[in-house]
């Protein structure tokens, strides 16, 4: 497993583990210091290599965690642009106190611009919508902006993103031929996938994987539940 603690409550990194096979296959080939930023909940694992105050970090579904925002704030400085179109997550952004360096939109990311059908949990209690199809919750579905990364990114006049993280409940399938296709280099993509979703298969989390080693990310961490992986460009 990928080496990340925590001594007195401080993130410490070490290396990752080469060629690291996981339980369901997926090979971690590389060799890079890692770091767990945020919660238990809401955190993730990063290569911290470079990062410095001009850095900027696209993230992507924030719900009502946004620790690893926070610490990557607080740690380096880095510029965080974070994206939500969910509006408990946009209600409850605006009620916090906020670091200057985090900049929030209440919009998601697609593969298309426009507007999309978001589909509340089923659970009341929990956050997230999603864009795939909820029968069970079909009556309560709402319409929300979205837009393309080439999009964000030129509306943002970024020409380089060093951290892109996106838990978007099952979008990440089809986002991802356009992120790997952006006009922006990105550095890092950290990624939750949803195959444990009714509709979605293991088979689309490998095809994904796939797609982003074909163009020339390595992957350097996968969790301990295999959902959250980590890619940095080679």
């Amino acid at each position: 497993m990928n080496l990340v603690k925590r001594v007195k409550g401080k993130v410490v990194y070490e290396w990752s583990r080469l060629k690291r096979v996981t339980r369901r296959g997926y090979r971690v080939t590389a060799h890079y210091p890692v770091e767990r930023h945020g919660s238990d909940y809401g955190g993730w694992t990063i290569c911290p290599e470079g990062l410095s105050p001009q850095s900027i970090v696209y993230s992507f579904g924030v719900g009502e965690d946004i620790s690893f925002d926070l610490s990557l704030i607080e740690r380096y400085g880095v510029q965080v642009y974070a994206f939500d179109p969910t509006p408990r997550s946009i209600d409850w952004v605006n009620v916090q106190t906020l670091p200057p360096q985090f900049h929030f939109s209440p919009y998601g990311i697609a593969d298309r611009n426009g507007t999309a059908r978001f589909y509340p949990p089923e659970n009341p209690a929990h956050v997230s919508h999603t864009v795939l199809f909820r029968d069970t919750t079909a009556e309560n579905v709402i319409d929300v902006p979205m837009k393309t990364l080439d999009t964000i990114a030129a509306e943002l006049q970024h020409s380089h993103i060093d951290i892109l993280k996106m838990d978007i409940e099952g979008a990440e399938y089809a986002v991802i031929p356009s992120i790997v296709n952006s006009r922006a280099t990105i550095n890092q993509i950290l990624v939750e996938f949803h195959h444990r979703f009714d509709g979605i298969t293991p088979r689309q989390t490998r095809n994904a994987v796939v797609m982003l080693r074909k163009n020339g990310y390595d992957l350097f961490h996968v969790s301990e539940t295999e959902e959250e992986f980590a890619f940095i460009k080679t």
